[in-house]
């Protein structure tokens, strides 16, 4: 136990020192996990530790990472992109295996050993690169598209691989000597104790054969035992079992592959891929979802641990040749699918460069062929280390990516490229908030120029005749080619909180005098904005919790009309309080330790029951107030109560400024 604990501490706080440090640098989470995984391996080198225990946890992150990646290939979404799938997919790795396979025939492998190994290393690290694409809000462009195109195709083309590549081998007695003269030093952990598992001693076929058994079975386990046993679960009413039996699948599916001498993640994602059609998967996802993190950090840290620097120093140069090989060749392969498809501009770039790099199924089959004959037994150890290089050197790869993006200046989809017209509002974002300023604004006559990454939307957008554009609004060069020089107002609607920020100082610096309308996720991003130069702060939230306190009030007894009038009088309260605490608040100070915030806010403390508070003797008592009184405190008369959302917007100058909206209103920005 004590053993554990310290590998615990170990694993944690590499990765607490490791990942937030990279990601403050600019190079992504992965990167950081997998700096925490180079720094594990060595300690354990150099303290002599063996990290077994903990190694067997992030080898079950990996299982479970697969699981999820199995659920997620739902047949209808296969359908939808089947034509990408067969034709950009399926291209990609008929093309790159043929390549690679040439390759690897040059430097003298055998020819059904270089069409195995290149149909390994054709394929791509979809863990990696969605979690990339993510990260960085490059899901939704073309070259995101594409590159999903390419991964789901290769995550269904894994399986037959699995059937194939035992009628490649060359040599399949060699294992079985080869594993008779080490049985006896076999651990117990490895196939449970069983020195020859049963696909060791088969012939070619007989592998293919007792492959595509386990395939079946691992099926028909997930149709005939797994979907009634949810069933009958779900009657129970009890989730902690529900989720103990979706533990129960993935391990058992595991199990199932260990004894007959396959990765336990095969599986996982076999049973994954199974389960994709059954009405539990969300159920099941929902189980998953909330670990889905921690098994990436775990599967990006095994990979970090797992370099052996040892043997990457006895074959360094063949090591490398093969690495950087491997990126030139599927650089290459994927540069010409990219012109053959049209994939233009920096979207190229993102699918030519996010996919250079082997993938976590190279581990699977490259411990595969090594059972089975393929390859000689020990050689995959080399190879592994080919493909945790690559896999190392992907974030390197998409900031190249970037670079030459940013350098050329080249834009994306084809959309992104027809901006022309120069709006005079334009609204960066077209979600759930931007959508509805959107429509407002449109509906009294008004044109607008909007900019989203989400390519359905703007698609939508650009049918019912707006002017939408597809690309990334954090970009300057969109914005400023969206018109940023001339426009009368910039809204910024987009939902992430350091972009939003970022938008608008861009763009207060570059106009001082332009008005700038942007949503904020909170008051302390209010606070944030305010010294970012925004013109009018929108906390999102606001309104809505206001109609709510209203309705909490009524409920509690207060007339209707009272309830109104102290809404709009804390409305008022809290538009003015935002605005002296933004004034004092300072980004290096932490909250607790700003005197000058903290006195602020017990002097609006105290001063809050008179500023919402209403005598009794002001109220008409059992009647309705008079049409004057209605209007001052913004009841509407011919509509129903419950339909008034929020108390209609008021300009108040305080101090020479203007509060304006949920927030405050500044007359002269920042600049």
């Amino acid at each position: 136990m004590d053993n554990f604990l310290f590998q615990a501490t170990i694993y944690l706080a590499a990765a607490v020192i490791a990942v937030p440090l990279s990601k403050k640098w600019g190079l992504g989470s992965v990167l950081g996990y997998l700096f925490a995984g180079i720094i594990i391996g060595q300690l354990n080198l150099l303290m002599g530790t063996g990290f077994s225990d903990l190694h067997g946890v992030a080898e079950f992150g990996i299982i479970m990472l697969l699981f999820v990646i199995g659920l997620e290939l739902e047949p209808k979404q296969l359908w939808q992109l089947r034509t990408k799938l067969l034709g950009l997919g399926g291209l990609q790795i008929v093309l790159t295996t043929f390549a690679l396979a040439v390759a690897f025939k040059f430097l003298g492998y055998e020819t059904g050993e270089s069409i195995a190994l290149g149909l390994a290393f054709s394929l791509s690290s979809t863990a990696m690169v969605l979690q990339t694409l993510s990260e960085k809000g490059l899901t939704q462009s073309e070259g995101g598209r594409s590159t999903l195109s390419v991964l789901l195709t290769q995550d269904v083309a894994f399986i037959p691989m699995l059937i194939i590549i035992p009628l490649l081998a060359t040599n399949p007695t060699a294992v079985v000597e080869s594993e008779l003269q080490g049985a006896h030093s076999t651990s117990s952990e490895e196939g449970l104790g069983i020195a020859l598992t049963l696909i060791e001693q088969l012939p070619p076929w007989g592998s293919a054969g007792i492959t595509l058994v386990s395939i079946v079975l691992v099926i028909a386990f997930g149709y005939f035992v797994v979907r009634p046993m949810f069933h009958y679960i779900s009657s129970s009413g009890l989730i902690e079992i529900s989720t103990a039996a979706t533990l129960f699948v993935v391990v058992f599916a595991s199990l199932m592959m260990t004894l007959v001498g396959f990765s336990p993640a095969l599986g996982t994602f076999l049973a994954g891929v199974v389960l994709a059609t059954s009405e539990f998967r969300h159920e099941m996802r929902s189980h998953i979802e909330p670990f889905k993190g921690l098994f990436l950090g775990l599967f990006f840290i095994t990979v970090g641990s797992g370099i052996n620097f040892l043997t990457l120093y006895q074959n360094i140069f063949l090591v490398l040749i093969l690495t950087f090989g491997l990126i030139a060749i599927k650089v290459g392969v994927l540069y010409a699918l990219s012109l053959i498809f049209r994939i233009r501009g920096r979207d190229k770039w993102l699918f030519v460069l996010g996919l250079a790099q082997g993938g976590e199924f190279a581990f699977i089959l490259l411990q595969f062929m090594s059972q089975t004959g393929v390859i000689i037994k020990g050689e995959e150890n080399t190879l592994t280390l080919v493909v945790t290089l690559s896999l190392v050197f992907t974030p390197a790869l998409f900031i190249a990516y970037e670079y030459i993006a940013r350098k050329k200046g080249i834009e994306g989809d084809p959309l992104t490229d027809d901006i022309t017209e120069e709006g005079e509002i334009i609204i960066a974002g077209i979600g759930r908030f931007g959508e509805v300023v959107n429509d407002m604004v449109a509906a009294n006559g008004y044109k607008t120029t909007v900019l989203d990454n989400n390519y359905q939307k703007v698609k939508l957008m650009r049918t019912l005749g707006y002017k939408a554009f597809l690309g990334d609004p954090t970009r300057p060069e969109l914005i400023e080619s969206a018109g940023l020089a001339n426009a009368a107002i910039l809204v910024v609607a987009i939902d992430k909180r350091e972009n939003i920020t970022e938008i608008v100082q861009y763009a207060r610096r570059k106009r001082p005098d332009l008005h700038i309308i942007t949503r904020a996720l909170d008051r302390q991003h209010v606070f944030e904005l305010y010294q970012a130069g925004a013109s009018d702060i929108v906390r999102e939230t606001f309104d809505s919790s206001l109609r709510a306190g209203r309705y909490v009030l009524q409920k509690m007894g207060i007339p209707e009309e009272e309830a109104h009038i102290r809404t709009r009088g804390f409305y008022k309260f809290n538009r003015r309080a935002t605005r002296e605490l933004a004034a004092v608040w300072d980004p290096d100070i932490p909250l607790e330790k700003n005197q000058a915030f903290l006195n602020k806010i017990r002097d609006l403390n105290k001063s809050i029951d008179s500023s919402i508070g209403i005598p009794k003797e002001d109220l008409p008592q059992g009647e309705r107030l008079s049409e004057q009184a209605k209007i001052d405190s913004n009841i509407t008369t011919d509509v129903d109560m419950k339909e008034v959302d929020t108390p209609e917007i008021e300009v108040i100058p305080v101090k020479g400024e203007v509060i304006d909206q949920d927030e405050f209103t500044k007359n002269s920005p920042k600049s």
